[in-house]
């Protein structure tokens, strides 16, 4: 079972403020996979590793800058990009744009921003892939989403993970370890074999906001995930430990799920 830390590679040819950045972080409770200070060893681990967002200083060691590099990385797959920099010259500005980051911070920065920055991206990149036509502007040495209020943002989907804002951070979940989610009054409860998440949203606007087909309703009060039931019955499923009501105006859409032969 993977856990539910967010994965971050760093890209900073400062030893030193790498391995600082890296140590706050992590007491952040974020997972650093690597530090690399130049494009070849950035890129064995993005092959290599399962990582979340990338954070990126244009000046790194060789003959290919942290802009070069992104572009090289978003060719193999799609990541969040944080870059992270002194320079703010209009050539440069331009060039970061075009691999379309998530967000970046200007140097020196603190553990602080960062942080509201790796929040930021992680909206802002499930929101270009939710909604390509949305666009994300330069504001004050960060690129901040007009679309939306993230500070809103309780639930962000990446393909098959979800990422749950719990306090001030996002937690990493995949869909399939959810077992069931359940109405409480303006929240809903997220429960895995282990954990329990919970957001202030309903299960309708759950169901509209994540894409997989897996969630079912099965009562005015709770979504199930198919893979998950193990035995059911007319008015009752299990899912491993948990009972669960099926009501009755979901029963018929809730035994469609089922190929007969």
């Amino acid at each position: 079972m993977k856990d539910d830390k967010v994965h971050i590679l760093i890209v900073e040819d400062e030893a030193i403020v790498a391995m600082d950045l890296a140590a706050s972080l992590t007491k952040e409770g974020y997972v650093i996979v690597g530090i690399a200070d130049n494009a070849e060893d950035a890129e064995i681990l993005f092959r290599e590793q399962e990582i979340d967002i990338l954070l990126v200083d244009i000046n790194i060691i060789g003959d290919t800058d942290g802009i070069s590099l992104v572009e090289k990385l978003l060719d193999l797959r799609d990541a969040p990009i944080i870059y992270l920099t002194a320079l703010s010259d209009a050539e440069t500005l331009q060039r970061m744009k075009r691999t379309k980051p998530s967000a970046y911070l200007t140097k020196p920065y603190s553990i602080q921003n960062v942080r509201i920055a790796i929040e930021l991206a992680l909206s802002n990149f499930a929101l270009m892939h939710n909604n390509p036509k949305a666009t994300i502007n330069l504001d004050s040495g960060m690129y901040a989403v007009k679309e939306t209020d993230t500070d809103k943002e309780q639930i962000l989907q990446l393909n098959d993970y979800i990422f749950i804002k719990q306090n001030y951070r996002f937690i990493k979940v995949m869909l399939g370890e959810i077992m069931y989610a359940e109405a409480d009054n303006n929240y809903i409860h997220m429960v895995t074999s282990d954990k329990k998440y919970t957001v202030r949203m309903s299960l309708q606007q759950l169901e509209d906001k994540i894409n997989y087909s897996q969630f079912v309703r099965i009562h005015r009060s709770y979504l199930v995930n198919m893979n998950a039931i193990t035995t059911f019955s007319d008015s009752e499923l299990q899912v491993g430990k948990f009972t669960l009501p099926i009501g009755r105006n979901y029963r018929d859409a809730f035994i469609r799920q089922f190929n007969f032969r």
